[in-house]
């Protein structure tokens, strides 16, 4: 064993064992990684990362550990600690705890790049499935809350909620949108290039999420009286502002206008990606094409939308066949 790390040092395959911790690399790591994509590594998803490292990593794995000491069975004890009810305060969705070990699997990707590590621990790590959780389950409005909805909205907000039902946008998107994204002439359509994310605006994550989202003749009639109303007619001022002109906060908007009136409507478990849900349930019961609506809802797969959203296909079973 010693002949081999001396060989492979010699290669430069792997670098001496040094007093180098776990958590100590990661948190140099979070700083300096650029990921892998073409489009770079955004400060947004760096913030976030940062978080998840503090908020788990340092909580879970002893300071003394060391990088060359990590090993799937160590990651493995720490995906069943944060699977742990009773250990983490509450019931963590599997999506968290999905999200949470993303750091972990490109840090010690890195980490063997840099030749730090022969292996790396985190290709044999598995996430097993456990019965969903309450919070996981997607919820829809039915046609009657939907239209309770936007019927008792606030007259000023009242216009974004309809949007939102009708193009399936996240909230980061639309409030994000400026005049110039939306196109009213010919066939009516919103072109999505940004959304408001952790108080930035900033080009979508992936090419799937530029995407143009036709616009029904209701909503572009709602629009056009919108625009000519708007104090501000310059092509860049924001679509749906706040009173000063500039983006809407959704943190602020979600106390303020959403859960109140989603409590007046008789759904207060509603948030507003459930408009997002609502949108994709509709075209799903009208049986809109699985990768129009893919694409319209800037998903990377139809593969992605029919796991997404499988259970609110119309009907339980198949047909019998005659043969």
């Amino acid at each position: 064993m010693k002949r081999e790390s001396e060989t492979d040092r010699d290669r430069g395959e792997l670098q001496e064992r040094s007093a180098v911790t776990f958590r100590r690399y990661l948190d140099e790591w979070v700083e300096r990684y650029r990921g892998q994509g073409r489009r770079g590594f955004r400060e947004t998803t760096r913030e976030e990362y940062r978080r998840l490292i503090g908020a788990y990593v340092h909580a879970y794995f002893p300071a003394r550990l060391k990088l060359v000491d990590v090993s799937t069975y160590t990651l493995a004890r720490f995906v069943d600690w944060l699977a742990d009810e009773e250990a983490q305060g509450k019931a963590l969705s599997d999506r968290t705890i999905a999200n949470a070990t993303i750091p972990l699997r490109a840090a010690l990707a890195t980490a063997k790049r840099e030749g730090l590590i022969r292996h790396n621990p985190a290709q044999g790590l598995a996430l097993p499935p456990r019965q969903q959780l309450d919070g996981d389950e997607i919820k829809v409005f039915t046609p009657e809350q939907l239209t309770t909805v936007i019927e008792l909205a606030p007259e000023r907000h009242r216009l974004l909620l309809e949007f939102l039902a009708a193009t399936g946008l996240r909230i980061s998107e639309a409030i994000a949108l400026q005049r110039l994204h939306v196109q009213l002439d010919g066939e009516p359509e919103v072109c999505v290039r940004r959304a408001l994310v952790r108080g930035r605006i900033e080009p979508p994550k992936t090419k799937h999420g530029r995407r143009e989202v036709r616009l029904p003749d209701s909503l572009s009639a709602s629009l056009r009286a919108h625009l000519a109303a708007q104090p501000d007619q310059d092509s860049t001022a924001i679509l749906f502002p706040s009173k000063s002109g500039a983006p809407l906060d959704p943190t602020n908007l979600r106390p303020r206008v959403l859960k109140p009136l989603m409590r007046q409507a008789g759904a207060p478990w509603a948030g507003f990606h459930t408009f997002r849900h609502t949108f994709a349930s509709m075209h799903l019961s009208r049986g809109t094409n699985l990768l129009q609506l893919s694409r319209a809802l800037g998903h990377h797969s139809p593969a992605f939308t029919l796991t997404r959203y499988t259970h609110l296909l119309p009907g339980e079973e198949a047909p019998a066949l005659d043969m």
